[in-house]
């Protein structure tokens, strides 16, 4: 069997991330992770969130690796399904969304499909829990993010960090709005979206 891949990024934010999540999911339910990569969130999160039926999700390519990190001792997360943000989705509904570090990734039109395909599928009390780096009136909150943003631009013209009020705006065509914005580390933020 091929060495699972790692992410240190994934390491070094899962702690505070759990910290939120233990805030925002309190009452039990099913949660999709939009885009698990390498499935650690999926597997240490899962392990210390027993009351949520984590469901992990990502395009087909990555569900090897996923299931990898989902044979650790610890994991309770559900088997990972194939989710193309732009077609098939799995059934709903879910209680909670997550997903980490992919709004940079997605192009802004794909992101945009992420958030009106993932609100329908949420309940009418759900929520969407979405973690990365952020833009605010229209600046980088550091240096490092201007650099991030750079390279990931010279790798793709469509990737980018998003800016936050669009983030808002496109969650508020779905009737959602911004519950929280918790900082956190490495320049990143967790924002939460749902029903006032």
């Amino acid at each position: 069997m091929t060495e699972r891949p790692y992410s240190q990024a994934a390491e070094n934010n899962k702690a505070p991330i759990l910290s939120v999540l233990q805030q925002h999911c309190q009452a039990p339910g099913a949660l999709l992770e939009i885009g698990a990569g390498t499935g650690q969130h999926a597997a240490w999160l899962s392990g210390r969130l027993p009351h949520l039926h984590w469901q992990p999700s990502d395009v087909a390519a990555n569900l090897p690796h996923i299931r990898q990190w989902l044979s650790d001792p610890g994991s309770q997360a559900l088997p990972p399904v194939e989710l193309d943000v732009a077609a098939q989705w799995p059934a709903g509904p879910f209680d909670y969304l997550f997903t980490a570090n992919t709004f940079h990734i997605m192009a802004a039109p794909l992101a945009e499909t992420c958030i009106r395909e993932g609100c329908r599928q949420l309940t009418d009390q759900g929520k969407f829990l979405v973690y990365g780096p952020f833009n605010y009136d229209g600046q980088y909150t550091s240096d490092s993010n201007r650099q991030f943003d750079q390279w990931l631009k010279e790798m793709d013209d469509n990737r980018g960090i998003r800016d936050h009020e669009w983030v808002v705006e496109q969650f508020a065509r779905q009737h959602r709005q911004l519950l929280a914005d918790h900082e956190m580390p490495a320049n990143n933020r967790l924002l939460v979206f749902g029903r006032d």
